[in-house]
């Protein structure tokens, strides 16, 4: 692995922790705005008053810059999927935050996920590439990228909140952040080469803009969609394993076949094992946090929820009213996204 590539991997996991940063606040504050069935344009509305969704959109924005970096140094198939180590980075920061402890299942899970990426990565080992896709190959990707987003948009109007709904558009930004960095791949490229200028009058730099802003909008519907064990996984699956499709089809990225796709496929289930484990995670109270605190074993509501949690979802401490409880029950883990 060159210097480059290094540097990459650098920058990409800085990005996830910083996209887990904003994705954990951003979470909290979908949670207090109001929910609605449709899509809601004044849902952005609404969260570009409340102030921690403000401070979790700065979060977002040094992730963008730090994947910028790490895009303009490294093959996309190698960059994009560091960010499956978003949602352990997540659960951390959530239980920093919430003075919530990790249990030991979690840290399991934690594992699978890491020692999955790593093996797959090292499996596949992405390398080449060129710096520009043609013409054709964008116009192939922007109508497979986009049409797949307008359908799955489509499926989740057709149902009311829950798995379905979340996991619908989970996918769908899954799909449009993936894009958004193969769009940005090629903006800062052209920035590296071509100058401040060039990179103003390029439209990829215009195109992973909107395309980043659609996908955001969706992830906040996401996250109002269902439980976090539905749409999460769809995201962090879904947006590693189509960066990694976009590098290899737009940017002639080569991974290696033969049998070391045993090795690679192994590790893509670790990552799935680890992703669905850590969603389902019901994270515990600081020992002394409070008096006659719930028991982490307590048993789930009738809904199925492994937290207790009614809306499903494995937050922690966040709560549908403005004002946080001072006092919470013991809540899930920490959640995230995001890239945002």
């Amino acid at each position: 692995m060159d210097t480059g590539t290094v540097l990459s991997v650098v920058f990409a996991v800085c990005a996830a922790v910083s996209n887990a940063l904003g994705t954990v606040l951003q979470r909290r504050a979908a949670l207090v705005v109001p929910a609605s069935k449709g899509f809601r344009l004044g849902l952005m509305w609404d969260l570009l008053r409340t102030p921690v969704w403000l401070f979790g959109i700065l979060g977002v924005i040094f992730a963008a810059v730090f994947q910028g970096l790490a895009l303009t140094l490294g093959p996309l198939a190698v960059v994009q999927p560091i960010f499956v180590l978003e949602l352990p980075a997540a659960l951390l920061i959530a239980s920093l935050v919430f003075h919530r402890r990790m249990p030991t299942l979690g840290w399991i899970w934690v594992a699978c996920l890491v020692v999955g990426l790593g093996t797959a990565l090292a499996a596949a080992a992405p390398s080449g590439g060129s710096p520009q896709p043609g013409v054709g190959l964008w116009v192939f990707a922007l109508a497979s990228c986009g049409g797949a987003m307008i359908m799955l948009c489509l499926i989740a109007l057709r149902h009311s909140f829950g798995g379905v709904r979340a996991v619908c558009l989970g996918l769908a930004a899954a799909i449009g952040y993936a894009l958004t960095a193969a769009l940005m791949k090629s903006a800062t490229d052209t920035l590296d080469h071509q100058g401040v200028g060039a990179f103003f009058s390029a439209w990829q730099t215009y195109g992973f803009a909107a395309v980043g802003v659609c996908s955001l909008f969706v992830l906040e519907n996401a996250m109002q969609a269902g439980p976090l064990v539905a749409s999460q996984p769809a995201l962090t699956l879904g947006d590693a394993l189509i960066s990694l499709s976009l590098g290899v089809t737009l940017y002639d990225e080569s991974v290696r076949t033969g049998w070391w796709l045993v090795p690679a496929i192994f590790g893509v289930g670790l990552v799935a094992v680890g992703a669905f484990g850590l969603s389902r995670l019901q994270m515990m109270p600081q020992e002394g946090e409070r008096s006659g605190a719930k028991p982490s074993g307590t048993a789930p509501h009738s809904d199925g929820d492994p937290d207790g949690d009614p809306d499903g979802d494995p937050a922690p401490d966040v709560q549908h009213d403005p004002q946080p409880d001072p006092d919470p029950a013991p809540a899930g883990g920490g959640d995230v996204h995001p890239r945002e």
